[in-house]
């Protein structure tokens, strides 16, 4: 059980990999963030080599994958979102992509981004920072004030304190399954033979993964789209 609580507080704390010193400044750069970085770069040079030589007649076998699993998430966020939020599509697929990959990446011996609460936080934070644009680019900064006051004035604060309970929903919300996933596989190692953890880990480790990338966009993309409602 001392383990486990080790393996945890492993986890939990972020661990710093080198220090830069721009203009003077001390600035410890986080695992999470050299594991961001990586993903970033795969992620870039995956999108290079896949739309290298693309053709209009006789496509590849590739080219048609790719095609059908971007019309797939296109058609999928265009429901979510309405007609007024088509704009924000690539956002939420990229942010998809990100989250499904970083909590993937463990599989491969690296420490998830997603088990790092700064991380879920500045996900969550960028996310309800579009949620709101959303809102004010679709109704005006006055009409998206008065949208405090509906459907009745005293309920305001209560519609203002959303603004700060959705992005702590989000990030909790990923973090903690993330997190969670982690101490139930521990703990399945401890008390089990090693087949078992095995047959789990293929649920915790990529479709639960999966999921909660599914489960953050897709809660974002109802938020935007009822942050650009106009009726």
């Amino acid at each position: 059980m001392n383990e486990l609580v080790n393996d945890l507080l492993k986890q939990l704390n972020c661990e710093t990999v080198f220090t830069i010193y721009p203009f003077g400044i001390k600035i410890p750069v986080a695992e999470s963030v050299v594991v961001t970085w990586i993903i970033m770069a795969v992620m870039v040079l995956a999108s290079i080599i896949l739309t290298k030589n693309l053709k209009v007649e006789k496509p590849g076998k590739a080219q048609v994958f790719l095609e059908s699993a971007i019309s797939w998430m296109y058609h999928f966020f265009e429901e979510s979102l309405g007609k007024n939020g088509k704009r924000y599509i690539p956002y939420m697929i990229t942010i998809m992509l990100y989250i499904g990959v970083a909590n993937l990446i463990g599989l491969f011996g690296f420490k998830s981004p997603t088990k790092d609460l700064n991380v879920t936080a500045a996900l969550a934070l960028m996310s309800i920072v579009l949620i709101e644009y959303a809102g004010i680019h679709q109704k005006g900064v006055k009409k998206w004030v008065k949208g405090f006051a509906e459907p009745i004035a005293i309920i305001a604060p209560i519609n203002v304190l959303e603004i700060f309970i959705r992005p702590l929903s989000l990030c909790m919300r990923l973090f903690g399954n993330v997190l969670g996933s982690f101490v139930i596989m521990e703990l399945l190692k401890l008390v089990v033979p090693l087949f078992v953890p095995i047959i789990f880990s293929l649920y915790f480790d990529i479709f639960d993964g999966l999921i909660q990338a599914y489960v953050f966009v897709f809660l974002t993309s109802l938020f935007i789209k009822e942050a650009i409602e106009t009726e």
